[in-house]
């Protein structure tokens, strides 16, 4: 499989103080924010992959943990994956957000989350704004 970025998702039962923890005690950089602004999901940086505190779990501690994997094809990796045995929890489909996602677990039971970014979605856009430089 080749994976094309990661990340570490947190879906924690109080998102403000797990924002807090990581923004403010450890120092992490954000990357980007999205959702609400009184209560956004954030993701940050970590070190060459990504931590994103989104979503609400009610489970106990780790029960909000997900591991994410941009894939090239997710049709591709599914196809792939029932091929050598793997139980898919969910089989691809176009999520609301305009990510396709298919789930997986591990033989602990961490949930992992197979996502293709299909072309035009925001995340394929970088949202810097771009000034150019005077002469």
């Amino acid at each position: 499989m080749e994976v094309l970025s990661s990340r570490i998702l947190l879906r924690p039962a109080d998102r403000a103080a797990c924002r807090r923890f990581y923004r403010d005690v450890l120092g992490l950089a954000v990357y980007r924010e999205f959702g609400p602004p009184e209560d956004p999901g954030v993701v940050f940086f970590l070190g060459q992959g990504f931590l994103e505190i989104s979503g609400r779990s009610s489970g106990g501690p780790g029960a909000g943990l997900q591991i994410w994997l941009q894939v090239r094809d997710v049709h591709q990796e599914h196809e792939r994956l029932v091929e050598a045995g793997v139980p898919v929890v969910r089989p691809p489909r176009m999520e609301p957000w305009g990510l396709l996602e298919m789930w997986i677990e591990d033989p602990e039971g961490t949930a992992i989350v197979l996502v293709e970014i299909p072309e035009g979605h925001p995340i394929r856009r970088d949202q810097r704004s771009f000034s150019p430089r005077p002469a």
